[in-house]
């Protein structure tokens, strides 16, 4: 029987570390604190490498691992992990993602109690002897609404211990819908009807463009007088600014930080309010979660190193490297499609349709439906949708994912179309590999178009009438933005049409509202690719 290497090179608890330990054919080497030359020293001997967030696995080290077949991390994020290196030298990487779950919902509701009864504020005046009831009378919970804004895996569970206090709830998730909000037993609704309706506040959405800053000085104007707000998620998501302004302003009465857009946060202004409380980022701090999260990842070591599959992993899997050559090139076309389809999807999705035409049906496009779906979803969830996971997630997010060949090509040699649905529309994008000129988008819904998908792009749907593309072309101009290419498209004289302009830069908002205040303009796009 074969024998396994296991390096455990960050401290992991005992508990967690036992599915290794347990393991006939598995020898476990627990070695801290190793500087990077140390370790890069000691790879070569091991099969599988445990790390939480101490240690560094960069592409160096992944280059001297010889004999690496897999990196677990025990926790959520692989921040410290070069997914590329480990990804183009056949090595799997795992995480555990719903280990600290439980903490995170715990911790939360701790933050939302605290604040209701002001309790690290009425222990800190009598640690200071001072009996002051008076100060510290708080609010109850019951008969409340809890605004969840992010009800992923974290947020869930918030929602049902907040339904267990008898607060209503109210959520709002890219990917929730009315029905789906029904059958949970929570009120559906907008950002901006979260942050009007609730008393209480709770953020749990990745931090990426679209959800930093999310709550921000427009926001805490709308919430009503006396709102409190919690974030364990990260920092960013909240404007720490705003929150300032808001709390000295007496709209918001109080706030529950565990994240911080810089940490360690010790010198922070917010601490120095009264109506403040904050934790050091220890949503996930429990001996349970960490036990949690080493016993997963350890499992999932064990599993794949005895001829298993992995349950968690993070990276693109292996795939036949004959396979691979004739799929690479339409890894990049497959994800941008994805991307610029979703800018244009404003509802919760509920089915996506990818079909194959063409070369691509004699392919393995297994990957390619990953990949696409990948760039689907990862506008809203961020990195924590990648190649491996993005069928998963779309399952668990409810939605439909076809896939399907057909002969029908419309004139090109390989076709990719994408498709998805929602309650309110169905939208198209097709794109293709021209011989010798690279990826090219060539129909948006029933409009063929021929545009290169990459750089800073601005979709404009608009009526077919004259001067309406010198209208755009001048208001650019007086914003100082440069054209590079434009196409256009319509459906017949004088009707619908669109525009799809790539320019020098990305528009902000002040100078896409100027373009949809345009006569004949019905919607403008930032899309980023």
């Amino acid at each position: 029987m074969t024998t396994f290497k296991v390096l455990i090179s960050d401290p992991l608890s005992e508990e967690g570390i036992q599915p290794l330990r347990e393991a006939s054919n598995i020898e476990v080497v627990v070695d801290t604190d190793l500087s990077p030359a140390e370790l890069a020293d000691k790879i070569g001997q091991f099969d599988a490498l445990l790390v939480r967030s101490q240690t560094k696995v960069t592409r160096e080290i992944i280059n001297k691992a010889t004999n690496l077949k897999i990196i677990g991390r025990a926790g959520v994020g692989v921040d410290n992990i070069d997914l590329d290196a480990a990804t183009e030298h056949g090595i799997i990487v795992v995480n555990a993602p719903d280990g600290n779950t439980n903490s995170a919902a715990e911790h939360t509701i701790a933050m939302i109690m605290s604040l209701a009864r002001k309790i690290p504020q009425a222990f800190y005046a009598l640690k200071n002897q001072k009996w002051d009831r008076k100060s510290h009378v708080g609010v109850e919970l019951k008969g409340k609404t809890l605004g969840v804004i992010g009800l992923g895996r974290i947020g869930a569970e918030v929602a049902t211990r907040a339904k267990g206090q008898r607060m209503n709830i109210i959520a709002y998730d890219p990917f929730l819908t009315a029905e789906k909000a029904e059958k949970m037993g929570v009120d559906y609704g907008t950002v901006e009807d979260v942050v009007r309706q609730a008393d209480f506040i709770t953020v749990h959405t990745p931090l990426l463009k679209e959800t930093r800053h999310l709550i921000n000085k427009e926001a805490f104007e709308m919430m009503k007088d006396g709102v409190q707000i919690v974030n364990c998620a990260r920092g960013g998501i909240i404007d720490e600014e705003a929150l300032y302004e808001a709390i000295i302003n007496k709209k918001v009465a109080g706030a529950g930080l565990d994240v911080f857009e810089e940490e360690p946060a010790v010198n922070h202004k917010l601490l120095e309010l009264p109506e403040v409380i904050a934790t050091p980022h220890l949503g996930a701090s429990t001996i349970e979660a960490q036990e949690n999260v080493a016993i997963d990842v350890s499992e999932d070591v064990v599993g794949f190193l005895t001829g298993g599959l992995a349950r968690n992993p993070v990276n693109l899997p292996s795939v036949a490297k004959d396979v691979m050559k004739r799929i690479e090139p339409y890894f990049n076309l497959s994800e941008k499609l994805g991307t610029f389809l979703t800018h244009l999807t404003k509802d919760v999705i509920e089915e996506i349709n990818i079909v194959y035409s063409g070369e691509l049906t004699e392919l393995e496009v297994a990957p390619l439906t990953r990949n696409t779906i990948k760039g689907i979803l990862k506008r809203h969830l961020g990195s924590h949708v990648n190649d491996v996971n993005a069928s998963f997630l779309a399952e668990k997010k409810g939605i439909d994912v076809n896939e399907q060949k057909s002969k029908a090509t419309k004139g090109f040699t390989n076709l990719l179309k994408v498709e998805v649905k929602t309650k309110a529309a169905t939208r198209t994008i097709a794109g293709t590999l021209l011989n010798g000129l690279g990826a090219r988008i060539v129909q948006v819904d029933n409009y063929s178009v021929d545009v290169v998908p990459e750089g800073h792009i601005v979709f404009i749907r608009h009526k077919d009438q004259p001067g309406a593309i010198g209208k755009v072309g001048s208001l650019l101009a007086e914003n100082e933005i440069n054209i590079a290419t434009m196409q256009v498209g319509r459906s017949n004289v004088g009707g619908d049409a669109i525009m799809i302009l790539t320019v020098d830069k990305l528009l902000n908002d002040n100078e896409l509202q100027q373009l949809n205040n345009l006569d004949d303009i019905n919607g403008v796009t930032a899309i980023e690719l």
